[in-house]
């Protein structure tokens, strides 16, 4: 049986491939079923393709954060997350996740929000499209605390941006730091809305970071009752929840996104899915090729993206930000940060005494 060093990274797409295949006909006859012409079957088929791209870029941090979590859970749980979560991720927040919405705001029925999105999908985005504002709030600050808790570590040695992310490491030592600088930011931009846009706005972000520190306080518990259990039954199911609500609060800007670009629910569902098929393919595939590893900083640059995109997802609550400017941000930080590992590498390499091939074999 080949290593999954050996192992050929198209391998790990394979379900992707098929879900896109899949996904990309089920779009191509929903267009034609609802336009009956030619011209409207394609452009459903192209709107279905680009929101697989603008998912695949918009959650490729996603994928890094989500392999740094998933390299130590075991075997049993990563194949859980890859099945299960993907259900989760495809059916819970890409379907129910805004039918959930359009219920509580329109303050209808589960079938009824179905129905509203098949007959009258024109009024179903505007519903969305009015709750944006708590969404970004929630999920801003949720991701806020993801990105800020791993740059205020003490125990963090390996600095990308040597300067800033000392200062962090030495001020984590204040216990809550992170809790406060996010509290301030809330603060600021609360003060830049008015009347209920600001409470809905404080509201929704003080639930995000309760939400934060709740699945934190359950993942931990979890975690710490798996140790009495047996060996096979480890690895965990805390882990698990905290990648799953993680998943969420990346998953809330490409769902509102995708309203711009499609009204149709259930043309965003499969564009998102087949996206998110690559995300999950792509989180495997960087821990059995122990791809953080080798490349010291990209773990860096998904946590930076992590924070320009929770600032973009405030930022947002005041003005219309693009989703192609969210997406390439992040792509740009983690390339950079890909081609600082690649230069550390080399330079690694260079010095390397020669009477040391282990170290020169590792680096290569």
């Amino acid at each position: 049986m080949s290593s999954p060093a050996a192992k050929p990274a198209n391998s790990y797409f394979k379900w992707a491939y098929i879900v896109t295949i899949a996904g990309l006909v089920l779009g191509a006859w929903l267009g034609w079923q609802s336009t009956g012409t030619l011209s409207g079957t394609a452009t459903v088929f192209f709107i279905c393709a680009v929101l697989a791209v603008l998912e695949i870029s918009l959650s490729f941090d996603n994928a890094i954060v989500n392999a740094n979590k998933l390299k130590d859970m075991t075997p049993v749980w990563q194949h859980r997350f890859l099945t299960w979560g993907i259900v989760i991720a495809v059916f819970g927040m890409r379907i129910v996740f805004p039918l959930l919405i359009v219920v509580i705001a329109a303050n209808i029925g589960p079938i009824e929000a179905i129905i509203l999105a098949a007959r009258e999908p024109g009024e179903y985005a505007r519903i969305m499209n009015e709750a944006h504002l708590p969404i970004a709030a929630f999920g801003g600050t949720f991701l806020m605390m993801v990105g800020l808790t791993y740059f205020f570590n003490h125990e963090k040695d390996v600095h990308w941006i040597v300067v800033l992310e000392k200062h962090m490491a030495r001020f984590a030592t204040i216990k809550g730091v992170e809790i406060a600088f996010v509290l301030a930011l809330i603060l600021l931009f609360s003060n830049l809305l008015e009347g209920a846009e600001a409470d809905a706005f404080v509201y929704s972000a003080i639930y995000g970071l309760l939400t934060f520190l709740a699945v934190e306080v359950i993942g931990g518990l979890l975690d710490a009752s798996e140790q009495s259990m047996s060996a096979a039954a480890k690895g965990g199911l805390g882990a698990f929840i905290y990648l799953e609500v993680l998943d969420a609060s990346f998953s809330f800007d490409g769902v509102i996104g995708a309203f711009a670009l499609t009204q149709n629910l259930f043309v965003i569902a499969i564009g998102l899915g087949i996206g998110a098929m690559y995300v999950r393919s792509m989180t495997i595939m960087l821990v059995d090729k122990g791809t953080l590893a080798e490349y010291r900083y990209l773990e860096h640059g998904a946590f930076y993206a992590i924070l320009i995109l929770s600032v973009i997802m405030y930022c947002q609550t005041l003005v219309h930000i693009p989703e192609v400017v969210t997406g390439l941000g992040g792509a740009g930080l983690i390339g950079i940060s890909l081609w600082s590992s690649i230069r550390y590498n080399r330079k690694e390499l260079e010095n390397a005494p020669l009477h040391e091939p282990e170290r020169v074999a590792e680096n290569v």
